[in-house]
């Protein structure tokens, strides 16, 4: 959900019951030693400087520290593997159970912590990083480290992925990897890409990718900064398979995290009424129909709407969407996002139509009815407890049964959406004030697109109704993700998706403790744009509303 809930976090050990260790199984650990160049007093001395004063160095074994964006450093050929070590590892880290890890910010296989398990080498390896290790990144770091033991093992194959994020939860001072790959390349995907911040510390791109190699052991800071992600894995054929955790130490303070201003409101804006029908499917405007939709909409708090355009409507804008002049700009920052946003003014007149549709006054009030929020003054009240309230409900019960006559006598629009002035109810009393409020984007959506939910989402913490229009997205499988699911905060478990599917309103009721994100859009739809010989994107028009 955000960096404080992200996929390398602490495996609960409560689902693998830890065995007690006799001293005869800490015995049978394999033995394992760290490459004896890293051990001498000399590189300790030269590699710690360079760590504590966040100074580049490269050294004759291929060790690398990289100050920029962070510190990072790499060891090549870490562990002594003269006997095989490594290989009686990877074959122990197999035949472990794996659980499938998925949701806003990853899809991958998780072992459960491998304190847990008692096997020569995975023994072996515990020893070595938190007994042996453990000393010398003392020393290099200057961190006074504590006893926690945290480590899983992780298998990334096709289309699996980890997103951006920075790895801070309380304790956690040193992330680390150790990569048991086959031989890997660029095109096999799976880098471990780091992320230059900007002065809010928001990953704003990305500064450098290390590819996987084996035997590498990659560690890290974990500071406001340490924004990274695992790229998709494009090979269909290759397991990424490494083991992964955190030295823990002394909680160091934390810059108070950054809120986002919020994007601007906007009240809903006049229309032509023949327009308005103009662009709207006929069955929509049926009262009847209305109050179906309202009934499924109050029991579900979601509902998809097919065919909601006129046709010929929804193919200009489709043709207009692809229009080169559109300026798209990516928007971010990439531990929340990662889309294109139109710019307005640059869209073209079909477009700028369907979004003034979406802000529109009638809008406002069909989707009053759709839903039965209050979106409009002249929408239903939920009731009230003073008599001159419920005298009104009554009355506007009588002219809800007058309009529903009407329609059977075939003058539909005219009961339906028609907007009366709003600052009188009926009799002249003056309604109850309301505010109702939205925010319209148009978005480009192709593969390495998706939101995040975050903790500090000020835009996702009120009641609000999300509404979607889909576009170009026929041929959308739904392999290739993108759809937007909503969860309960806190929560992996989805509570229900919204699919692309071609000119179809999704209108889904979110409260205040629930979040929705786009899922990661991977690059099996790059397949169907090779067929096709052109770019794969599909477009939406979301609109929120609120009360």
């Amino acid at each position: 959900m955000s960096s404080k809930r992200d996929a390398e976090e602490k495996v609960e050990e409560k689902d693998t019951p830890r065995k007690k260790r006799s001293k005869s199984d800490r015995n049978r650990a394999a033995p394992a030693d760290v490459n004896s160049t890293y051990t001498t007093e000399e590189f300790k001395k030269v590699f710690g400087e360079a760590f504590r004063k966040q100074k580049e160095f490269q050294h004759d074994s291929g060790a690398m520290k990289h100050s920029e964006p962070f510190n990072c450093c790499c060891l090549p050929n870490f562990v002594d593997d003269k006997d095989n070590f490594l290989e009686g590892l990877k074959s122990e880290l197999l035949e472990l159970p794996y659980r499938e890890k998925d949701n806003d910010l990853y899809t991958f296989q998780q072992s459960e912590a491998l304190q847990n398990f008692s096997s020569p080498h995975i023994q072996g390896l515990r020893k070595l990083l938190y007994e042996d290790f453990r000393g010398w990144l003392r020393d290099v770091t200057g961190i006074a480290f504590s006893d926690t033991i945290d480590m899983t093992a992780s298998k990334y194959t096709y289309a699996d992925y980890l997103l951006c994020h920075d790895d801070e939860l309380e304790g956690r001072r040193i992330a680390f990897i150790l990569y048991l790959v086959p031989p890997w390349n660029q095109e096999d995907g799976g880098s471990l890409d780091l992320f230059k911040v900007d002065d809010n510390y928001q990953p704003v791109t990305i500064a450098k990718s290390l590819l996987p190699k084996w035997n590498n052991f990659v560690f890290f800071e974990v500071t406001p900064k340490s924004f990274h992600q695992v790229a998709e894995v494009l090979s269909e054929d290759k397991c990424r398979l490494s083991v992964s955790g955190w030295f823990h130490g002394p909680t160091v303070e934390r810059p108070t995290p950054y809120i986002e201003p919020r994007s601007e409101l906007t009240p809903h804006v006049s229309i032509d009424e023949e327009l308005f029908y103009g662009w709207l499917n006929p069955k929509y405007l049926d009262l009847l129909t209305q109050s179906d939709i309202q009934d499924r909409f109050e029991q579900a708090s979601e509902i998809q709407l097919s065919d909601f355009l006129m046709e010929e409507k929804f193919d200009n804008v489709c043709k207009a969407m692809q229009n080169p002049d559109i300026r798209w700009n990516r928007r971010g920052p990439y531990n929340k996002r990662n889309y294109e946003q139109a710019e307005e003014s640059s869209l073209p007149e079909a477009v700028k139509e369907c979004i003034h549709l979406m802000r529109s006054e009638h809008m406002f009030l069909l989707l009053s009815n759709f839903s039965g929020l209050k979106l409009h003054e002249q929408a239903p009240s939920d009731g009230s407890s003073d008599e001159d309230d419920e005298s009104d409900n009554e009355e506007e019960q009588e002219e809800e049964e007058e309009e529903r006559g009407a329609v059977e006598k075939g003058k539909q629009k005219e009961a339906n959406l028609k907007v009366k002035n709003s600052a009188q109810g009926n009799e002249g009393k003056p309604r109850k004030p309301v505010n109702p409020r939205c925010r319209v984007e148009v978005r480009r959506w192709s593969p390495g697109c998706y939101t995040l939910c975050h903790d500090t989402d000020m835009e996702g913490s009120e009641f609000a109704l999300d509404a979607v229009i889909y576009f170009k997205c026929a041929t959308w499988d739904v392999s290739y993700m993108g759809f937007t699911s909503y969860i309960a905060k806190g929560e992996d478990e989805v509570l229900l998706c919204v699919y692309p599917d071609d000119n179809s309103l999704g209108l889904v009721y979110r409260d205040k403790e629930t979040m929705g994100f786009v899922k990661y859009i991977n690059n099996r739809s790059k397949r169907e744009a090779q067929i096709k010989s052109e770019p794969v994107y599909f477009y939406d028009i979301k609109a929120v509303y609120y009360e």
